[in-house]
Protein backbone atom coordinates (compact mmCIF):
# COMPACT_ATOMS: atom_id res chain seq x y z
CA UNK A 1 0.00 0.00 0.00
CA UNK A 2 1.24 2.93 -1.28
CA UNK A 3 0.45 6.27 0.85
CA UNK A 4 1.79 10.22 0.84
CA UNK A 5 4.46 11.09 3.09
CA UNK A 6 3.92 14.36 4.42
CA UNK A 7 6.25 16.18 2.21
CA UNK A 8 3.89 14.47 -0.50
CA UNK A 9 0.58 16.33 0.73
CA UNK A 10 -0.98 19.33 -0.70
CA UNK A 11 0.05 21.82 2.48
CA UNK A 12 -3.91 22.57 2.47
CA UNK A 13 -4.19 18.88 3.07
CA UNK A 14 -1.93 18.66 5.64
CA UNK A 15 -3.54 22.09 7.72
CA UNK A 16 -6.96 20.49 7.56
CA UNK A 17 -5.71 17.30 8.55
CA UNK A 18 -3.84 19.08 11.77
CA UNK A 19 -6.90 20.29 13.53
CA UNK A 20 -8.77 17.05 13.30
CA UNK A 21 -9.72 15.29 16.44
CA UNK A 22 -12.60 12.89 15.28
CA UNK A 23 -13.32 10.87 12.35
CA UNK A 24 -16.48 9.72 11.04
CA UNK A 25 -17.11 7.09 8.47
CA UNK A 26 -20.03 5.60 6.19
CA UNK A 27 -20.15 1.56 5.64
CA UNK A 28 -20.95 0.41 2.71
CA UNK A 29 -18.89 1.24 0.24
CA UNK A 30 -16.17 2.99 2.39
CA UNK A 31 -15.52 0.26 5.32
CA UNK A 32 -16.74 -2.42 2.88
CA UNK A 33 -16.64 -3.00 -0.65
CA UNK A 34 -20.67 -2.12 -0.91
CA UNK A 35 -21.67 -5.73 -1.52
CA UNK A 36 -24.15 -7.67 0.77
CA UNK A 37 -24.32 -11.31 0.03
CA UNK A 38 -27.57 -12.93 1.70
CA UNK A 39 -27.57 -16.47 2.83
CA UNK A 40 -30.78 -18.69 2.48
CA UNK A 41 -31.51 -17.73 5.93
CA UNK A 42 -31.72 -14.05 4.77
CA UNK A 43 -29.10 -13.26 6.91
CA UNK A 44 -26.61 -10.45 5.54
CA UNK A 45 -23.18 -10.73 5.30
CA UNK A 46 -20.75 -8.06 4.17
CA UNK A 47 -16.69 -8.15 4.46
CA UNK A 48 -14.53 -5.51 6.44
CA UNK A 49 -10.75 -5.40 5.49
CA UNK A 50 -8.47 -5.79 8.65
CA UNK A 51 -6.27 -2.84 6.90
CA UNK A 52 -8.74 -0.39 8.01
CA UNK A 53 -8.88 -2.32 11.35
CA UNK A 54 -5.41 -1.37 12.00
CA UNK A 55 -5.65 1.69 10.78
CA UNK A 56 -8.98 3.29 13.38
CA UNK A 57 -6.85 1.00 15.80
CA UNK A 58 -4.03 3.51 15.62
CA UNK A 59 -5.90 6.72 15.41
CA UNK A 60 -8.02 5.67 18.30
CA UNK A 61 -4.41 5.54 20.51
CA UNK A 62 -3.57 9.33 19.48
CA UNK A 63 -6.92 10.19 20.63
CA UNK A 64 -8.94 10.44 17.64
CA UNK A 65 -12.85 9.90 18.09
CA UNK A 66 -14.17 7.06 15.61
CA UNK A 67 -17.67 7.14 15.09
CA UNK A 68 -20.08 4.98 12.23
CA UNK A 69 -23.12 6.85 9.89
CA UNK A 70 -24.80 4.45 7.81
CA UNK A 71 -27.96 4.38 6.15
CA UNK A 72 -28.21 0.44 6.69
CA UNK A 73 -29.28 -0.26 10.13
CA UNK A 74 -27.34 -3.98 10.30
CA UNK A 75 -26.59 -5.77 13.69
CA UNK A 76 -23.24 -6.94 12.02
CA UNK A 77 -22.40 -3.41 11.14
CA UNK A 78 -23.06 -2.91 15.11
CA UNK A 79 -21.12 -6.14 16.08
CA UNK A 80 -17.70 -5.11 14.12
CA UNK A 81 -17.98 -1.10 15.43
CA UNK A 82 -18.00 -2.79 18.84
CA UNK A 83 -15.34 -5.07 18.16
CA UNK A 84 -13.31 -2.20 17.50
CA UNK A 85 -14.32 0.01 20.36
CA UNK A 86 -16.67 2.13 17.86
CA UNK A 87 -19.32 3.61 20.32
CA UNK A 88 -20.55 6.47 18.08
CA UNK A 89 -23.02 4.24 15.87
CA UNK A 90 -25.88 5.99 14.02
CA UNK A 91 -27.38 3.39 11.68
CA UNK A 92 -30.54 3.67 9.73
CA UNK A 93 -29.76 7.00 9.13
CA UNK A 94 -30.91 8.42 5.78
CA UNK A 95 -30.19 11.99 7.04
CA UNK A 96 -26.69 11.70 8.09
CA UNK A 97 -26.63 15.59 8.35
CA UNK A 98 -28.85 15.03 11.47
CA UNK A 99 -27.08 12.84 12.95
CA UNK A 100 -23.80 14.65 12.05
CA UNK A 101 -24.92 17.02 14.08
CA UNK A 102 -25.93 15.04 16.85
CA UNK A 103 -21.83 13.59 16.96
CA UNK A 104 -20.85 17.34 16.61
CA UNK A 105 -22.81 18.71 19.43
CA UNK A 106 -22.45 15.53 21.90
CA UNK A 107 -18.34 16.35 21.85
CA UNK A 108 -19.09 19.88 21.43
CA UNK A 109 -16.35 20.13 18.12
CA UNK A 110 -16.83 22.62 15.47
CA UNK A 111 -17.28 21.54 11.80
CA UNK A 112 -13.20 21.65 11.44
CA UNK A 113 -12.14 19.51 13.95
CA UNK A 114 -14.25 16.51 11.94
CA UNK A 115 -13.11 14.34 9.11
CA UNK A 116 -15.93 12.34 7.66
CA UNK A 117 -15.16 9.61 4.70
CA UNK A 118 -18.34 9.07 2.75
CA UNK A 119 -18.91 7.09 -0.82
CA UNK A 120 -22.44 8.17 -1.99
CA UNK A 121 -25.21 11.06 -2.62
CA UNK A 122 -26.45 10.95 1.38
CA UNK A 123 -22.71 11.44 2.28
CA UNK A 124 -22.52 14.78 0.55
CA UNK A 125 -24.28 17.27 3.04
CA UNK A 126 -21.47 15.67 5.77
CA UNK A 127 -18.62 15.59 3.50
CA UNK A 128 -19.41 19.93 2.47
CA UNK A 129 -19.54 20.37 6.62
CA UNK A 130 -16.44 18.74 8.03
CA UNK A 131 -12.90 19.94 8.32
CA UNK A 132 -11.84 17.18 6.03
CA UNK A 133 -13.65 15.35 3.58
CA UNK A 134 -12.43 12.18 2.18
CA UNK A 135 -13.96 9.35 0.04
CA UNK A 136 -12.97 5.96 -1.88
CA UNK A 137 -11.52 6.20 -5.01
CA UNK A 138 -14.69 4.46 -6.75
CA UNK A 139 -16.91 6.84 -4.59
CA UNK A 140 -19.98 8.53 -6.59
CA UNK A 141 -18.90 11.42 -8.55
CA UNK A 142 -21.20 14.12 -6.22
CA UNK A 143 -19.20 12.76 -3.15
CA UNK A 144 -15.83 12.80 -4.80
CA UNK A 145 -16.77 16.48 -5.80
CA UNK A 146 -17.78 17.71 -2.21
CA UNK A 147 -14.30 15.83 -1.49
CA UNK A 148 -11.00 17.05 -0.04
CA UNK A 149 -8.92 14.16 -1.04
CA UNK A 150 -9.93 10.96 -3.19
CA UNK A 151 -8.17 7.83 -1.85
CA UNK A 152 -5.96 5.68 -3.94
CA UNK A 153 -8.10 2.41 -2.91
CA UNK A 154 -11.57 1.74 -3.34
CA UNK A 155 -13.87 1.29 -0.43
CA UNK A 156 -13.26 -1.89 1.67
CA UNK A 157 -9.64 -2.42 -0.14
CA UNK A 158 -7.71 0.31 2.15
CA UNK A 159 -9.41 3.61 1.62
CA UNK A 160 -9.95 4.12 5.24
CA UNK A 161 -6.56 3.20 6.10
CA UNK A 162 -4.98 5.16 3.41
CA UNK A 163 -6.99 8.15 4.46
CA UNK A 164 -5.79 7.46 8.85
CA UNK A 165 -2.48 6.94 8.10
CA UNK A 166 -2.44 10.39 6.30
CA UNK A 167 -4.00 11.82 9.43
CA UNK A 168 -1.41 9.81 11.79
CA UNK A 169 1.35 11.16 9.78
CA UNK A 170 0.52 14.87 10.19
CA UNK A 171 -0.73 14.83 13.95
CA UNK A 172 2.33 12.77 14.95
CA UNK A 173 4.78 13.82 12.08
CA UNK A 174 6.36 10.45 11.62
CA UNK A 175 6.19 9.42 8.00
CA UNK A 176 6.77 5.83 9.20
CA UNK A 177 2.96 5.96 10.85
Amino acid sequence: MTIPTIKELNPQIVRRLTGIKAFLLDVDGVLTDGSITVTPDGIEDRVFTLMDAEGIRAAQRIGIRIGIITTHASDLVIMRARELDITDIYHGMFDKVEAYKDFRELYELEDASIAYMGDGILDVGVLKRVGFAATPSNAHVTAKMAAHYVSRYRGGYGAVREVLTMLLRVKTGDDDA
